[in-house]
């Protein structure tokens, strides 16, 4: 059973919910649960606060720290569900299992995300797209300085207003001197070290003009990967096609959507590696002719510049499968069209 004390001074009324910026403000609860002595400890919901935690806590010397990034929606008829949250539960697991943690029972994550979605719905904005982006966190709280795989570890959930992340098309640059990820790492793994150690060349690439990297292949750096924070797809010669999943891509659950609308509608799809050399020569050929990012944040969207090697280049399609494919998933989102796969999960 989850208890809740609930906050006797919301936010929400002092809260501009037309334009959120990603990730700065935040709702006005928390969830938290203890694992200790060898099991989770049931959860509470309390109003949003800061953390009292050791400096010791092995999370923040060793880096065993794992999180999701999940959205509640709105449908039109102003029901309120959460978007495929045993999937997402799933990929938290792998993730824990390959940072040496503790999984949370599946009973408990999704009781969690339910009852705390249903106090916070409120905080959802009604324009399209608008959502409430769900961060279940949870990291070595134990306070030991040691290499050692932790003992206590907490499980937070926190959430925050938001609409689509980026509100225009992207121009990238695929990176071929730094690597996200390499075979046997934790590349399909969302632990936080992956991100920090992205930052730097990310943010090379930010001063000189791109919005994101393309990774490639950390050992010949010859076929993309992934995106900053999206899955990568390219349409070429009228395929859907798309990196397979591996140790080194990150299993996005947007990415199994659009794969999964798409066979839906008979779009023809691929899963196979993608060269840069291909991704070049389609460019100048023109059987590539429509590139784009999915992501829990990122939504759907365009990517209109991609620089290889110095050289930018623009897909000269009008980007019509990737608008099939966003409305028919922005249709599901708001209620409009049949939710054939059991993706929502309603809180009310």
């Amino acid at each position: 059973m989850i208890t809740i004390e609930k906050n006797p001074v919301s936010l929400l009324p002092q809260t501009d919910l037309t334009a959120p910026v990603f990730g700065k403000i935040h709702t006005d609860h928390l969830f938290v649960a203890e694992y200790k002595n060898g099991t989770w400890h049931e959860g509470k919901i309390i109003p949003f606060q800061h953390l009292s935690l050791s400096p010791f806590a092995l999370a923040l010397h060793y880096a065993q720290s794992v999180f999701e990034g999940m959205k509640a929606f709105n449908t039109a008829d102003g029901r309120t569900y959460v978007f495929r949250p045993e999937d997402h539960h799933t990929r938290l697991t792998r993730s824990m299992q390959r940072m040496c943690m503790p999984e949370i029972p599946k009973s408990l994550f999704l009781e969690a995300v339910s009852t705390f979605v249903h106090l916070e719905k409120e905080w959802i904005p009604s324009a399209q797209g608008g959502a409430l982006y769900l961060r279940p966190l949870v990291f070595a709280s134990e306070a030991r300085v040691g290499v050692k795989i932790a003992e206590e570890y907490l499980f937070l959930i926190m959430a925050c207003p938001t609409v689509p992340m980026y509100s225009k098309p992207l121009s990238v640059k695929v990176e071929t001197q730094y690597a996200r990820a390499a075979e046997g790492g934790t590349g399909n793994a969302k632990c936080a070290g992956n991100y920090g150690a992205a930052f730097y060349p990310t943010h090379l690439a930010q001063q000189e003009g791109f919005d994101q990297v393309i990774w490639t292949d950390a050992k010949t750096h010859s076929f993309i990967e992934e995106s900053g924070t999206m899955n990568v797809f390219a349409v070429i010669n009228g395929v859907l096609t798309t990196p397979p999943v591996s140790g080194t891509i990150l299993e996005g659950i947007t990415r199994d959507t659009i794969l999964s609308i798409a066979k839906r509608m008979n779009i023809p799809t691929e899963e196979r590696k993608i060269s840069v050399e291909e991704l070049e020569s389609g460019f100048k050929n023109g059987s590539i002719t429509e590139i784009f990012g999915t992501g829990t944040a990122a939504a759907v969207i365009p990517i209109q510049k991609v620089s290889i090697d110095g050289r930018t280049y623009s897909p000269e399609g009008e980007y019509s499968i990737m608008n099939q494919l966003g409305s028919t998933l922005q249709s599901i989102r708001s209620g409009t069209l049949e939710d054939t796969q059991h993706w929502m999960v309603f809180v009310d």
